[in-house]
């Protein structure tokens, strides 16, 4: 069933006063962004228009955006001890993102990514490597920050140690989100601890073999418990289920065009949780989620154009 409604209150009870209102545990990356004219065909040369460095990671990226709008984020990961790590973290540190409960790992390397962002449409295509030295061991997660946000947000790298995360914070009675778009080892056991679980428009098709997207979001939500589940669509949005219902939620044009869709996603996701503190219904939290979305892919990178709350609500008002 899919509703027009602006009104459908999320039925998750959303925790009062904290240390923060979001905390973060998953991943940060340091970029490489190459724009070419168009993607390059197998065995061709082609000479790039534009070359970037930027600090990334989907976790890492979503406690910026969230800090730039106001509010108080802590950050729990691992960066390398080389120049990558240290720059990844002096980022973090730029933004004001707490980091006590952030570790530097003494000869790892940080991870790092490769993204070719085609020019004519600012699509990328995304090649990484991690030191498997950043990982968490189950008994490594920083089960106090679990209980000091309103909101814990995974990317569910390190399954068993973000179950340990969420089931503290659900015992805190912390709301747990999620944004994951592989099906890593040892998800099914962290799924039905995440309250809130938007993924990437392929993930619940791996998850479930189920082509319809709506009937796999369905499924999802019926083997796992989830309360909300959904899917980011890119151009087309979003879409989520919740409570028996399907509410949809449009994409906005970028202004001055889209010039690079890396981190979209993570934007989305500090949106939506951004309209669930601020007690949104939830096609306004998808609709904030879209917006920062948007003015996120105005420059290169996942940061770069991430909003303050006085532009974030000037461009939804217009």
């Amino acid at each position: 069933m899919n509703i027009e409604s602006t009104d459908v209150r999320t039925p998750l009870q959303i925790p009062g006063q904290r240390d923060f209102d979001v905390v973060g545990f998953g991943l940060n990356a340091v970029d490489h962004l190459i724009v070419v004219p168009q993607y390059p065909e197998f065995d061709t040369k082609v000479r790039f228009n534009e070359y970037q460095r930027s600090a990334g990671g989907q976790t890492a990226t979503a406690m910026v955006a969230l800090r730039r709008l106001g509010l108080q984020t802590a950050y729990a990961g691992r960066f390398g001890s080389d120049e990558p790590g240290r720059f990844g973290l002096q980022s973090l540190k730029h933004e004001g993102v707490n980091l006590d409960y952030a570790e530097t790992i003494e000869g790892a390397d940080n991870q790092v990514a490769f993204i070719i962002i085609e020019a004519r449409s600012g699509e990328r295509t995304i090649i990484w490597d991690r030191d498997e030295r950043l990982s968490y061991r189950p008994d490594e997660a920083p089960l106090e920050l679990a209980a000091r946000g309103r909101v814990l947000h995974l990317d569910a790298h390190d399954p068993p140690a973000c179950a340990k995360m969420a089931r503290a914070a659900r015992n805190a009675g912390t709301i747990v989100t999620a944004d994951i778009d592989n099906d890593y080892e040892g998800l099914p056991e962290l799924l039905p601890l995440i309250d809130v679980l938007i993924t990437s428009s392929e993930f619940p098709h791996r998850l479930t073999g189920i082509s319809d997207l709506r009937a796999s979001l369905i499924e999802t939500k019926a083997r796992y418990g989830c309360t909300i589940v959904g899917a980011t669509l890119g151009a087309g949005g979003a879409l989520i289920y919740c409570e028996g219902e399907f509410i949809e939620s449009s994409a906005f044009d970028v202004p001055g065009g889209c010039r690079d869709t890396t981190g979209a996603g993570d934007a989305f996701h500090a949106g939506f949780i951004y309209g669930m503190l601020g007690n949104e219904d939830l096609e306004s939290c998808m609709k904030t989620g879209n917006a920062l979305a948007a003015l996120k892919c105005r420059s290169l990178g996942g940061r770069a154009a991430l909003p303050n709350a006085d532009e974030l609500n000037e461009f939804q008002a217009s």
